[in-house]
């Protein structure tokens, strides 16, 4: 029998996409001829993940799993919203969500290389679902973090997990106030937490904006800039969730909100689903004719 060597497994999970474990599988199974083992792999319907790779996967689901003082927001993709439904991808999110809090991975590249329970990477276990469930599912990004007994997690899944929002708020255990800030997150979409966020350039920026904005107006200049700081506030009510209106109660600031609880907001990540993920806009009639043709 030949010797199955790390480099033929390499090259054979490249041509079929498979799991690391499958390819290995498949070459002992056919004595190390590669054709053989593609072909084994077809047949045991595992080698499908390799036709999907260049299919966009901008659907899917935003999830939040916790585990005491710390929880996980993460993005899973899909091809379809369909797919995102149905029991076999909703456990795959699962699985991968444990496992994200279990082994806290440092960056994306480390979390797919990870191994799990079952021996697999996380790559290798997202493949063989993709030959199950029959569409290109990703991993796409995570974030992880982590509290005291004294702070509490505010998580908030919208539609489903369309849109997710995971936030901590130290100083206070009030997890109903955290989750209504968590939703005025997801629906108001701001960028950063407090004005101190916001990057110098950016301000500048839109000072510059405004100020062009205020001159062309036939404003006096020796008002603008008086003018220009003030219209400054509305641009960071715009972006600075602490600066906003509360959406629960409009007459107070999400910052008067989270101070009443005693608590303070310190972070927030908020993922929808396939942003700036481009979507290839597919005609429906080729679509159809290639299933009748079988590709």
């Amino acid at each position: 029998m030949a010797a199955v060597t790390a480099q033929m497994v390499k090259e054979l999970r490249e041509k079929t996409g498979a799991g690391m474990m499958d390819c290995k599988k498949a070459l002992t199974q056919t004595d190390g001829d590669m054709d053989a083992a593609v072909d084994f792999l077809r047949e045991k319907g595992l080698a499908s993940a390799a036709k999907k790779a260049d299919r966009i996967a901008a659907e899917g689901t935003v999830s939040v799993e916790t585990d005491g003082n710390k929880a996980v927001i993460f993005e899973i993709n899909a091809e379809t919203d369909f797919v995102a439904k149905n029991d076999a991808f909703k456990q795959l999110v699962s699985e991968i969500g444990t496992h994200l809090l279990k082994t806290e991975p440092a960056s994306l590249e480390e979390a797919l290389a990870s191994e799990m329970e079952s021996g697999l990477s996380v790559q290798d276990h997202i493949s063989n679902a993709v030959a199950k469930i029959g569409e290109k599912i990703t991993l796409r990004r995570f974030e992880i973090l982590e509290k005291t007994d004294s702070d509490t997690f505010g998580a908030y899944l919208h539609m489903g997990g369309r849109i997710g929002v995971l936030l901590l708020i130290e100083g206070t255990t009030n997890e109903e106030a955290a989750k209504d800030v968590a939703m005025h997150i997801a629906a108001i979409n701001p960028k950063y937490v407090s004005r101190d966020e916001v990057p110098e350039e950016e301000v500048e920026h839109e000072r510059k904006v405004l100020t062009e904005q205020a001159l062309n107006e036939g404003k006096p200049e020796n008002i603008v800039a008086k003018m220009v700081e003030g219209r400054l506030g509305k641009f960071f009510e715009d972006v600075v969730v602490l600066d906003q209106a509360f959406v629960k109660d409009s007459d107070q600031k999400v910052r008067d909100f989270v101070k009443s609880t005693g608590g303070e907001l310190k972070s927030f990540v908020r993922y929808a689903v396939g942003e700036g993920i481009e979507k290839r806009e597919d005609n429906f009639a080729d679509e159809v004719m290639n299933q009748v043709k079988g590709n």
